[in-house]
């Protein structure tokens, strides 16, 4: 017991006396602070007090269950002498100790660890209600009894799992029947939520480990689903039910929660140290850095540099903004690459999510649009709703490589919108009504619809996406394997690869990972005024030649733009610069002109043609739909309904060629325009 009073005073010692290296009483400010805004947590450095006294700090680690109870009350009672009212507005204090130096996985918790002080990181992804915990209960001592109200437990102690009666009256001493006084009663807000380990530290082939933990009083929700977070708190053995007879000896662990610290605004995941940053530096010295970085990207894949470069530009991304209305920008730049078989999609997109620096990877196939984005869980035991994360949501501040995009239920593709748009996961099941962050970049991958990429194909007509997903990725690549006078170079640099040559000067994959999280981290590049103009001027010229003549389509639209600030503001960023120069700007406009070449073409007309993305079909289809329909609304307001033979002849007229007629004529019936009403005779619906 002697001991135990050791701690509090020299605790009480430590927080009037300790100075930090500018000599100000740090916790006397704090402690000041509290009574001045009533709060009811003082914050402790652990290292502070390693550094005042080590026997005291190595006691609130080992014996945390006892001691910090301890330190509280005499923290209470210190306050209550400076300023007696503090206790009429705040009932209990705590000491939350911060920087706990032992940090544990969570799949190497063990049984030394319980009732000790640890410190966990990993990703919150469940978290139930706000709940209350009562911490002391008034009772009656029901007539025949005496009749007196007395608190329980007593002095010093608190009700924990459960709430056990008294076997006597602690004032008659007899035995009887008590009453709950309410009213008088003291609860706790109470919130159980669970952490899950980060995506990056789940070695291969393992499922991901979690624990619940115990958040109480001003914890309570201090983080969300999604939020990455350090706890520090003292390891528990869980009791859902009291021990019996016959009951089973196998238990789980739970956290009781010390303290939470917030990690998702930076990428911490990467350490990078002086000697890292100094080789950061150095490679950004160089003037060829980008071709570097480009060709760094799947080194053991053949070819594909725009792809690479895209992939690089994705890696880095943008700058978001906020505007002083509150309205976010994203700074993701989203890709999306579509291919023949064999063209070795999935190889490049494991390699992006290996090598950035928080990343989450998913298939489409396995993947719902609960998985995706968010889920409300019911707990078997309790029959609780949880709040449960999902890939998104846990990629937020990262990259999601979603695989086999095309291999998606529509329903489940439908779910990813917002979050590649607005940067948010909405969800109302079930009572709970909520807005999470998913702030990530999209790489997606996806096979043609017919196996092979058909040129003579609008995209709408290869790719199984609707124009809804497609109109949000920023840039879109087709990859075609066409043999050809490389094909000689490509089955020399797959051997070589084959044989563990090095083939080119490569920088490695660490080197890669901490190189793109400084980049990340710390580069903010703003437009210059060179920039600005060019990137203005190439806008304004594809939207004069849109405005030509009635019949131009339109070439670009304010979506491209902003995909083009955002790919010259990743050049810089590759650089490490801060500004965004021209030849970013000019480098940026060149791989948005291949892709609208590529993607954004109207194969009948030969056109560039935006709306081929932006709404599934090009100008050149959409008039001939128009003239189609004026056609058999002309026909059907004489006739009964309009033949096939007479629309395809009065088609002729304007111009439009047999086939082309039938092929609409398909498209419209399918969309629900027009319908059969009798044999190859149709009516506008």
């Amino acid at each position: 017991m002697e001991k135990q009073l050791d701690v509090e005073d020299l605790f009480i010692d430590f927080l009037s006396s300790f100075m930090d290296k500018r000599g100000v009483r740090k916790y006397s400010e704090r402690i000041n602070k509290m009574i001045g805004y009533r709060h009811k947590s003082l914050e402790v450095d652990f290292n502070d007090l390693l550094s005042y006294n080590e026997e005291l700090a190595n006691k609130i680690v080992a014996d945390a269950k006892n001691v910090i109870p301890l330190i509280e009350r005499k923290l209470m009672d210190y306050i209550v002498e400076r300023d007696p009212d503090y206790q009429l507005e705040v009932n209990r204090v705590h000491v939350r100790i911060t920087s706990v130096p032992r940090i544990i996985q969570l799949r190497k918790i063990r049984s030394d660890d319980i009732n000790k002080l640890i410190s966990v990181e990993g990703i919150l992804v469940r978290s139930t209600s706000i709940k209350e915990r009562i911490t002391k209960i008034w009772l009656q001592h029901v007539p025949p009894g005496c009749g007196d109200e007395f608190e329980w437990p007593g002095e010093g102690e608190e009700i924990q799992e459960s709430v056990e009666m008294p076997a006597v009256c602690p004032r008659c001493g007899k035995p009887g029947q008590f009453k709950w006084i309410k009213e008088k009663s003291e609860i706790v807000d109470w919130q159980k939520v669970v952490v899950q380990e980060k995506p990056e530290e789940i070695p291969a082939g393992q499922l991901p480990r979690q624990l619940e933990a115990i958040l109480e009083d001003d914890l309570v929700d201090s983080a969300r689903p999604g939020d990455r977070i350090k706890m520090v708190g003292i390891l528990e053995i869980k009791e859902d039910v009291p021990i019996k007879r016959g009951m089973r000896s196998v238990f789980d662990f739970h956290m009781k929660v010390n303290s939470v610290e917030i990690s998702q605004k930076v990428l911490d995941e990467v350490m990078i140290s002086k000697e890292d940053e100094e080789k950061i530096k150095e490679l950004a010295r160089d003037p060829w850095i980008k071709e570097k970085i480009i060709s760094s990207i799947s080194p053991s894949i053949y070819g594909h540099y725009e792809i690479k470069e895209a992939i690089a530009l994705a890696l880095f991304g943008g700058v978001p903004k906020v505007m002083p209305d509150g309205t976010r920008i994203r700074g993701d730049i989203h890709l999306l690459i579509i291919g023949d078989p064999g063209t070795a999609k999935s190889q490049t997109l494991q390699f992006a999510a290996r090598v950035a620096p928080r990343s989450v990877y998913t298939t489409g196939k396995g993947s719902t649009a609960a998985g995706l984005t968010a889920a409300v869980v019911r707990e078997k035991n309790t029959g609780d709703y949880y709040l449960e994360a999902g890939a998104l949501v846990l990629a937020d501040g990262g990259i999601a490589v979603i695989d086999e995009i095309d291999k998606m239920r529509d329903e489940d593709r439908v779910a990813i919108h917002e979050a590649m748009e607005q940067q948010t996961v909405s969800i109302a099941k079930a009572g709970i009504v909520a807005k999470l962050n998913a702030r990530a970049t999209v790489i997606a991958a996806g096979n043609p619809k017919l196996g092979r990429y058909i040129s003579e194909r609008s995209i709408s007509d290869n790719i199984n996406l609707q124009p809804t997903i497609l109109s949000r990725f920023d840039l879109i690549f087709i990859l075609v394997d066409k043999p050809g006078e490389n094909d000689k170079l490509l089955a020399e640099y797959i051997l070589n690869v084959h044989r563990g040559h090095e083939v080119g000067d490569f920088i490695d994959i660490e080197t890669l990972k901490k190189y793109i999280a400084y980049a990340r981290k710390y580069v903010t590049p703003v437009l210059t005024d060179e920039a600005k103009e060019l990137i203005q001027n190439f806008f304004v010229e594809m939207r004069r030649k849109s405005s030509e003549s009635p019949d131009s389509p339109i070439l670009i639209t304010p979506r491209q733009l902003e995909a083009l600030i955002r790919m010259s503001e990743a050049y810089a960023k590759i650089s490490l610069r801060n500004e965004v120069r021209r030849d970013d700007a000019e480098r940026a406009i060149n791989i948005m002109r291949i892709f609208l070449e590529n993607v954004g073409l109207d194969v009948e007309s030969g056109k560039m043609d935006i709306d081929t993305i932006m709404t599934g079909k090009p100008k050149s289809a959409r008039d001939k739909m128009t003239t189609i329909l004026e056609i058999i609304d002309d026909i059907s307001s004489m006739e009964e309904c309009a033949k096939v033979g007479k629309i395809i002849k009065e088609a002729e007229k304007r111009s439009l060629d047999k086939d082309s007629v039938q092929k609409v004529i398909q498209d419209m019936r399918k969309s629900g325009l027009i319908y059969e009403s009798k044999p190859d005779c149709y009516k506008k619906v």
